[in-house]
């Protein structure tokens, strides 16, 4: 059924297909029959930051960046899902196009630039939605806010979603914001960290503990990778999500959109998330979770996920190539893992 719905989907433009997927999953949720052709399958109970998560697999950030369709995706089959990246203010993000398909590769590229309505309109939605599954909220800053003034968007970001997170997730990783992964080294990563931190314990004082993520990129050397799990694990950092899109055209070079700018997802991320990982886990405290983004299309990745380190995995570019159908292989999948 997905296959055939996919195909029509595919021969809109990527972002009208995108859109119109959501809706028609809000619409179903309205109508009270999504809940029908998505029967939850049994996954393995996993428990981190004293939250319990129904299964270790989430929708990653992206797919609902404003929290418009957290009923419908939360029907699905996910563990947990996590809506954004947020900014302060809302913002258009780049001009169009900027979404990209490459099915030979089961990837994507996008350049979107962290199109949201603002953090009023997304924690609005998160408090009159009915999910009352794990709401992972993601956090960002504007195009328009220097890098020195970074923290104040974050902060500002923090300070609105705390209450109404599960955790929250600091992207200082998308390729598609000037000079923001810049914020993952040396002293802009030490003054960003201990920001938030210092914030996090004033927030945890008013409305409980609610862990703080990193989410970082793919493209580093394994030097630079060592040296920011040491300033994570330094900072007190309560987990990581790794990665973020790569922007490596190797595994897709040949292709029509392979020179197109932005981030690159999908299954040719795998193994270069899988090694920031790997190394990732080498260095970070055994206790300080991650999480495991990119590059999962089947179960056998999921797995590769798990084995590689990661506590939880998220998808995002195998589900619009697989459907829910991904969803359920990695949730059955979780249970021959033991953590």
């Amino acid at each position: 059924m997905y296959n055939l719905i996919r195909r029509a989907l595919f021969t809109l433009s990527p972002e009208t297909s995108h859109d119109l997927s959501l809706d028609g999953l809000g619409a179903l949720q309205r109508l009270g029959v999504l809940s029908a052709f998505s029967k939850k399958p049994e996954g393995r109970r996993t428990t981190l930051w004293g939250i319990d998560f129904e299964n270790p697999v989430g929708l990653a950030a992206g797919l609902d960046k404003n929290a418009d369709y957290l009923d419908a995706l939360g029907t699905l089959g996910f563990g947990f899902v996590e809506v954004g990246t947020v900014t302060p203010r809302p913002q258009p993000g780049n001009p169009h196009p900027r979404l990209f398909r490459l099915p030979e590769h089961q990837a994507i590229i996008n350049r979107m630039g962290f199109n949201n309505k603002g953090v009023d309109y997304l924690v609005e939605r998160v408090k009159r939605s009915q999910y009352r599954g794990v709401i992972g909220i993601n956090i960002g800053k504007n195009k328009d806010t220097p890098e020195e003034d970074a923290l104040n968007d974050y902060l500002t970001c923090l300070d609105k979603v705390y209450a109404h997170a599960h955790y929250v997730v600091v992207n200082v990783s998308s390729p598609n914001t000037p000079g923001l992964r810049n914020l993952q080294f040396g002293e802009a990563l030490t003054r960003l960290l201990a920001g938030l931190k210092e914030r996090q314990q004033h927030l945890t004082a008013i409305d409980g503990f609610k862990p703080l993520l990193i989410k970082i990129a793919p493209d580093m050397t394994a030097e630079e990778v060592q040296s920011v799990a040491r300033a994570l694990a330094e900072s007190g950092i309560d987990g990581v999500v790794a990665t973020n899109t790569t922007l490596a055209r190797d595994a897709v070079a040949g292709h029509p959109h392979a020179e197109e700018s932005g981030g690159l997802s999908g299954a040719p991320l795998l193994e270069s998330s899988n090694r920031v990982l790997t190394l990732l886990r080498e260095v970070l405290p055994a206790q300080v979770p991650i999480i495991g983004v990119g590059g999962i299309c089947s179960a056998t990745d999921a797995r590769k996920k798990w084995d590689a380190g990661a506590d939880l995995i998220q998808i995002y570019s195998g589900f619009i190539y697989q459907g829910p159908g991904l969803i359920r292989d990695c949730v059955r999948a979780s249970l021959s893992q033991a953590k």
